[in-house]
């Protein structure tokens, strides 16, 4: 029996694809505010880093929501592809990044996960280095941030180190994004998902 034929969520990943890369720069403009403030004390820098701190969560939630969305319906679809693939649960794939401490290591592996589980065509050097690469960027920028804020918060160097590492993420997140989608739909061209034999 066949399963109805899923689609690969190419509206989701460029919708996902632009938020992160708005996030990234509107977060340099955050940075570059806070610093600005922490520097010089006054109304209005404090208005200024206030407006821009609450359009970046504003943003960065709309980001995460969305590439949930999307590693969401790539997880599912993966799962028609290839059955029987070693996927996390639905709940764990999208509860694992809200762990503090498991989201700074399992989540990576959910997204190799999703990747090899798509497609035949999956590279395991290159496509590998992608997804750490774009791990190891996102992960140290968090780090910094939190070293940042506590041993020197106005520094000019850990902040254009900081946000480098912020924009290299979204850059490499939105190639991750692309390449796992595009895995997919080609996929999804020549594969028609079959559905599990029934458990007796």
């Amino acid at each position: 029996m066949t399963s109805s034929h899923p689609k690969s969520p190419w509206i989701l990943a460029r919708s996902a694809q632009a938020a992160v890369a708005t996030a990234a720069v509107v977060d340099v403009f955050r940075a570059v505010a806070v610093r600005d403030h922490y520097l010089h004390r006054t109304d209005a820098t404090l208005h200024r880093s206030g407006l821009i701190s609450m359009v970046f969560v504003y943003l960065m939630t709309l980001t995460v929501a969305l590439f949930l969305v999307w590693l969401a319906r790539s997880r599912r679809t993966a799962q028609e592809l290839s059955p029987g693939a070693p996927l996390p649960s639905p709940g764990w794939t999208i509860g694992a990044w809200f762990i503090p401490l498991v989201n700074l290591v399992v989540p990576r592996g959910i997204v190799l996960a999703v990747g090899r589980a798509g497609s035949v065509s999956w590279e395991e050097r290159r496509d590998t280095t992608l997804v750490n690469l774009w791990w190891a960027a996102c992960v140290t920028h968090a780090l910094l941030i939190v070293v940042t804020n506590q041993v020197a918060p106005g520094s000019t160097a850990l902040l254009v180190v900081a946000e480098a590492l912020m924009i290299a993420a979204a850059a490499l997140l939105g190639l991750v994004i692309q390449r796992i989608t595009a895995l997919q739909h080609s996929a999804l061209g020549v594969t028609v998902p079959v559905a599990p034999p029934a458990q007796v």
